[in-house]
């Protein structure tokens, strides 16, 4: 990979795409070059607003652009699979959204592509690159606090029902657990590993996918985690872990970067993590070293990574009834 600037492209200019696009102007030697939609006025308003240097009204066409080293892909869930086997079809290594996919088995062949295109891929879940995240497992493995009794997080918000909306549409992967349930779920896979047993039940809409999901997490040496995602309910957003010598906490949206409380018999210890943009900045920093290096997987969000995610919220979503 050259030393120069790393050019990105963005296919499906959306809201993560925009948060994503501001976040790269905190990345050294990067450069947001060229954006795709299915609509010409959309990548080309989106061109305008973020700075990029090109839009194109076809994802082929901006593929086929030599100038471009790696894209983003953010379109909804349920094209993941086909606009990164897309992209890795051109050559393009690809920062694909979370989820990866909507199964396993289009996360199998995802990376089953990669490898054989000798490209890079990985799913742009950015919980592992934060720093309150970071700092959360530091402490966690210094052992200091004895082990993980109980992880208890949940992220829910109160949407405006639309039967068209993304949020609710079953064609385009709607319901709570894959666009925010996966947070809590990735969470406790990171801290405590992947667990003996799930349990999970859920609320399914008019719309027939999930608007409240309740996950139960069970562990061979007794830890358990309790995790709960909605889209109709607003609910307080935090994680909290029960250790044997500690508690920790991380406050309201805790997904994003916030503010670490640790407490003991001695007191309360709490860090705040502020960041220049919206956070998205971890990620991609990541991805640039990793074309740097001429790697084609991530060493810390790695495959294996994702499919024990997908396979975890395959199980979560046979258990509940959710189908797609």
């Amino acid at each position: 990979m050259k030393t120069e600037k790393i050019k990105w492209g963005i296919i499906g200019p959306g809201k993560i795409a925009k948060k994503f696009a501001t976040s790269l102007k905190e990345v050294k030697d990067t450069e947001l070059f060229a954006v795709a939609s299915r609509s010409t006025e959309k990548a080309t308003a989106f061109a305008k607003e973020a700075g990029a240097k090109k839009a194109y009204g076809s994802y082929e066409e901006m593929l086929q652009d030599e100038e471009i080293d790696v894209v983003y892909v953010a379109t909804p869930h349920v094209f993941h699979y086909e606009h990164t086997l897309l992209c890795l079809e051109y050559g393009k290594p690809v920062l694909c959204e979370k989820p990866f996919a909507i199964n396993q088995e289009q996360v199998e062949e995802m990376i089953s592509k990669a490898r054989e295109k000798q490209v890079f891929l990985m799913e742009a879940m950015w919980t592992p690159f934060l720093p309150h995240i970071q700092y959360l497992m530091e402490e966690l493995q210094s052992g200091k606090y004895g082990s993980i009794r109980k992880l208890t997080a949940d992220f829910g918000f109160d949407a405006p029902f639309d039967q068209n909306g993304r949020l609710f549409r079953k064609s385009l992967g709607g319901g709570s657990l894959l666009d925010i349930g996966i947070y809590p779920v990735f969470l406790a896979l990171h801290t405590l590993g992947v667990p003996e047993n799930i349990e999970a039940n859920a609320k399914l809409g008019t719309t027939e996918v999930d608007e409240n999901c309740d996950i139960y997490f069970s562990y061979s040496n007794g830890a358990k985690a309790e995790l709960k995602s909605s889209i109709t309910e607003k609910t307080p957003t935090t994680a909290e872990f029960e250790l044997e010598k500690a508690s920790i906490r991380i406050s309201s949206r805790w997904h994003e970067p916030s503010t670490v409380s640790i407490s003991t018999t001695e007191g309360t210890i709490s860090k705040t993590f502020d960041v220049a943009s919206y956070g998205y900045e971890y990620e991609a920093k990541h991805v640039q070293e990793m074309l740097r290096k001429g790697r084609i997987e991530s060493n810390v969000m790695t495959p294996e990574k994702s499919l024990e995610l997908i396979r975890a919220l395959d199980e979560i979503r046979k258990q509940i009834g959710l189908e797609y």
